[in-house]
């Protein structure tokens, strides 16, 4: 179980980093076809539900090669 954290905190530093380091790296996030967003006024509602069946998928994939690999 160990290795798992271990792999899930690498992936969220690179993430981190690429965030950090690299300009634009992720600014397609929230801006796939299907989020939805309002603006009326004031008000502003966003929901990124494109975005998470992304980050959903790739999460799911991971962990099926970490399991895969490392049961």
């Amino acid at each position: 179980m160990y290795k798992l954290f271990v792999i899930v905190g690498i992936i969220l530093i690179v993430i981190g980093l690429l965030l950090k380091f690299v300009p634009g790296a992720l600014t397609w996030f929230g801006n796939l076809p299907g989020d939805i967003k309002y603006k009326n006024g004031n008000t502003q509602v966003f929901f990124p539900i494109t975005s998470m069946i992304v980050v959903s998928i790739a999460i799911s994939l991971i962990l099926r090669w970490v399991r895969k690999f490392y049961s």
